[in-house]
């Protein structure tokens, strides 16, 4: 793999999505370098909820296996498979590369769009980041209605986004409705990157407080997630975390099971 020439990165299986394997600074350098090679990626960040509702819907399955599509990993769990694998990789999450991607993108004058969250919330992410990083450029802030948009609506948002000019479209619509946002509309939008970040709109905005730091190097910040939002977060981090692990389960015993040199 060469980030210098822009080239995708290396991709291991995990329950049936292939997860980028990258450092988190070559997961930088690649996407900084977009703009100006000429490149058009939707970038995905997978945790074993997202890979769970992708064994279930065959269309964010689909969305997550384009040839453009870079399915980062956010949880530690697919990276701990990754290494298992012998795979260089490192957690790579969208409220950890937004300020580093952006800080990155300063020097050549990169533009950033910010779409999504609810009513004012990337108002308030453009303002904290543009007082956090001096010189950072918005190309311009939307929070769409929650329902359904029209085609008309649709439509004219697309030609909104393209007239901002913009490099990088910071998508916050939640999982999955935000990968599946990206994976429609790749092909109608300019930018050069298309960010499915979800919560990172929350958390740099203010609205929202992440797990300590150690607590994310060792793979707990679910934890703090869970015990911070009990109700919204308890059916992810019990059935959907055991059906994730029944489903690795399974692709472990298949690639045992399969003859050597098959």
């Amino acid at each position: 793999m060469e980030c210098r020439s822009l080239d995708l990165p290396d991709r291991y299986p995990v329950t049936g999505t292939r997860i980028a394997a990258m450092t988190f600074d070559d997961a930088v350098e690649l996407l900084a370098g977009a703009p100006t090679r000429d490149r058009r990626l939707s970038v995905h960040f997978c945790t074993t909820h997202t890979l769970v509702e992708a064994n279930d819907n065959p269309v964010l399955r689909a969305a997550l296996a384009r040839p453009e599509a870079v399915a980062f990993p956010d949880g530690m769990p697919l990276v701990w498979v990754g290494r298992a694998m012998g795979r260089r990789v490192e957690r790579v999450c969208g409220p950890d590369l937004m300020p580093a991607l952006i800080d990155r993108s300063r020097a050549i004058g990169g533009r950033h769009y910010f779409y999504g969250g609810a009513p004012g919330v990337a108002d308030r992410l453009a303002a904290a980041l543009r007082e956090r990083y001096p010189g950072l450029v918005v190309a311009g802030t939307h929070s769409p209605p929650f329902r359904p948009l029209s085609p008309e609506e649709a439509a004219a948002e697309v030609t909104r986004l393209n007239e901002a000019r913009t490099d990088y479209i910071w998508v916050g619509l939640g999982s999955p409705k935000q990968d599946l946002w990206i994976a429609d509309h790749r092909e109608r939008l300019d930018a050069a990157v298309l960010l499915a970040v979800g919560a990172a709109f929350d958390f740099h905005s203010g609205g929202l407080r992440r797990a300590p730091v150690w607590m994310q190097r060792i793979g707990l910040e679910w934890l703090f997630r869970l015990l911070s939002e009990p109700r919204r977060l308890l059916r992810r981090y019990t059935v959907t975390n055991t059906r994730f692990a029944i489903l690795l389960a399974r692709q472990i015993l298949r690639r045992r099971r399969k003859p050597s040199g098959a």
